[in-house]
This record gives structure tokens, sequence and C-alpha cells, in this order.
């Protein structure tokens, strides 16, 4: 793997900004950022104010994260955020990612194909997921639900805490979010068995609850009549927000996959150059910049990892100088609720603005692509027209 140096200044991840876009209009772009910081520091405040923020997990990053998950509605944000920190208490995630050991993982990956795979054209993590190949009896009999789902938070926690860092440093912006690819060949309502439902369900209500908007866009590709009825049923779980991000292709997947994704960084299997054959596989490799030595070091440099009872004794922290924290902060941190509602509103007009720039950039490529088509039809006819009518002159003389 090629070195790559890094400095103090890549590891900075931009405080409550949304991931680069490039074509978003300059001016209107830094609006946007420096509204969601105005509502990132206003929660922090309002936080702060109740004696709830905890140190390890009140980043402007995942503030953000959960602000966004609610719309930018400061109280519903908060009891999603205090939600999801009961929930790494009582699920003692902490534990989860330091000591957990997936013994099974090699045999699982054979029956359940899957994993992350290098990064899209903007340096976003990919990840994959072959759900055609999935056998679900061999799966079931190589661990349980419980273990898969333990060994699904480490691989987000993981997600959080190294690849989407190392991500940000290799590719110079702030990473935030996954390029996820299902490759659902010959899938059908009669694989979405009991079994099927409740781990589906499981994964479902982990990644919306407690990892909100880290999904960047959702790729279904090779899918056939048999799954578009099986989606039906599934979309029913998914929230709005999600279902946007999700675009549902068919056997001629592969120009929206380049569009987003290099050829040298998508498997052979969906249609690019990268085999990983000396790594066991492109699913088996877990290739990207978190595996770059260099890039490592300055991550475990930058962030302190707590120790084991570091959440438990961040959350009593909290709560013992909840009144120390109101007296310190309310005079010089204090937003008010009138001020609260304009950041929302302002946040809430800038995403309509950008969604209606998305959907009108959308719509142009289609219409260029459909013009693409029609002149690629009519040019033999008008040649064939053309001919016909010089011959015609010709006869004539």
């Amino acid at each position: 793997m090629q070195e790559t140096e890094v400095s103090a200044r890549d590891i900075h991840i931009s405080d409550g900004s949304e991931e680069e876009d490039s074509m978003q209009p300059d001016l209107f772009h830094e609006q946007h950022i420096s509204n969601n910081e105005q509502m990132v520091e206003a929660f922090r405040n309002l936080l702060l104010l109740h004696g709830q923020l905890p140190a390890k997990h009140g980043d402007s990053n995942t503030l953000l994260r959960f602000l966004k998950m609610r719309d930018f509605d400061l109280e519903k944000a908060k009891d999603a955020f205090l939600s999801y920190m009961k929930w790494r208490v009582d699920s003692k995630v902490h534990m989860i990612s330091k000591e957990f050991k997936y013994e099974e993982y090699g045999e699982v990956k054979r029956h359940y194909p899957h994993g992350f795979h290098k990064v899209d054209k903007s340096g976003r993590p990919i990840y994959i997921e072959r759900l055609g190949m999935v056998d679900l009896n061999a799966f079931l009999k190589a661990t349980t639900i419980e273990r898969y789902v333990k060994y699904h938070i480490k691989e987000q926690e993981k997600t959080l805490s190294l690849r989407y860092p190392a991500c940000s440093i290799a590719s110079e912006k702030h990473v935030s979010s996954t390029t996820t690819i299902l490759d659902v060949s010959g899938l059908g309502m009669s694989n979405f068995s009991k079994s099927a439902r409740s781990l589906f369900m499981e994964i479902q209500k982990i990644d919306s609850n407690y990892y909100p908007e880290t999904l960047h866009r959702l790729f279904v590709v090779n899918a056939n009549s048999g799954f578009r009825m099986l989606w039906l049923a599934l979309k029913t779980f998914l929230d709005a927000r999600t279902l946007a991000k999700v675009q549902v292709l068919g056997p001629n997947y592969l120009g929206e996959l380049l569009e987003a994704i290099d050829p040298s960084n998508l498997p052979t299997f969906l249609g690019g150059n990268c085999t990983c054959s000396d790594r066991g596989g492109c699913l088996f490799s877990d290739e990207g910049p978190w595996n770059d030595p260099n890039i490592e070091a300055k991550i475990q440099e930058t962030f302190t990892m707590g120790d084991a009872d570091s959440e438990e004794h961040t959350m009593d922290k909290v709560s013992e100088n909840a009144s120390t924290n109101q007296k310190e902060n309310s005079g010089k941190n204090m937003i008010t609720l009138k001020k609260y509602a304009s950041l929302r509103d302002a946040v809430k007009e800038a995403q309509k603005r950008i969604e209606m720039l998305e959907m009108s950039l959308h719509e142009t490529k289609r219409a260029m692509n459909g013009l693409a088509e029609i002149i690629e039809t009519i040019k033999p006819n008008q040649i064939e027209t053309t001919n016909s009518q010089m011959q015609t002159g010709l006869d004539r003389r």
C-alpha cells in the first residue's frame, strides 16, 4: 500500500459541516455549513443546560447526525441522543468494541458474503453485500442472530472511529457516510423467511436509532421482478430519509455505479477490475485507507480512547455536575428558544433548496440522456434520407 503523509491538520473533521459537494454553489454551501454549525452549537448548549452532554460522544459530527435524524428539532434530537447514550450503556457497546471476538467470521462470510471494500470517487467507504448468495440455514448453523448483531455493532463502531477518520485524511475532506451496494440477484419473497425478517429488523432498528445519517447512497443492483415484490415489503420498515437515498437497478446497473466508483475500486463480480486475489477476495479484504499504517497511527495519536467504564462514568459525572453546568453555561452559552426556531427554519429551507437543486440536476441528466438516444436514433434515418435525395437528383439529371 502506498504510504500517505499526514499532518495534524489532516485529522481535523469540520465541526458540523456536510461532506463536500462540488455541485453546490460556494455561497449557498457556506451558508448551509454556517447554519449547521449554529444548530450544533445550540444543541450542545441545550444538552449542557440540562447537564446531559457526555464528553466522549458529544462531538459535533455525532450531534449533527442526531439533529438531521430529527429534522433539526432540538427537543426530539435530544431525546434520540439520550436514548442512544442509554442504549450504549445498557448494551455495553464499549465492551463489544474492545472484547467481543467473532470466531465464526470466516465461515459467516462464506454463507453471507459482505464487507467493506475501498472507497468511492468522493472518498467514502464502500460497503457491499451479495444477498442473492446468502445461505441462511448454513449462516444460522455458523452463528446466532445475537452474535451477528454484536459483530455488526463492532463493525459500526470501527467505521465511526477508524474508517471515516481514515477516509477523511486520505481524501482531505470530511467523510461521515458510506456508499452501499446490495447485489440482490436471485432474491425474492421466498428468501424473506421469519429468521431473515428477524435479522433484518434488528439490524435496521440499531442502524436507524443509534447510527443515523451514516448512509450516503444505496445501490440495489440486479433487481428482478421477484425482488421488486420483496422491496414493497422491505421499504415499509425504512424511513423517508433513507428511502430517498436508495436506487433500485436491474441488470444494466454498471453505468450508474461507475459514475460514483472508479472501476479499480469495484470488484469484478460487479463489473469492475478488482479481485483482491492476494487477500482472499474483495469481500474478505477490508481494503481501504483505514489499513494505511501512517493514517492509523495519526488517528491513534489524535483520538484518545477512554477506558472500559468511561461511558458509565461519563453519564454519572454528567448527572452529578448538572447544576454546576447550568450555572457556568446559562449566562454565556444559552440560546433562546426563539433563536432555536429561527435556526431550525433556516436549515430546513437550506435543505429544501439543496433537494430542489439535486432534483433539477437529476432531471437535466435524464433529459440529456434521452436527447442523446433520440439523436442516435434519428442520425441513420437522416443519412438514408439525404442519400436518397441525392440519388433522385442524379437520376433526374
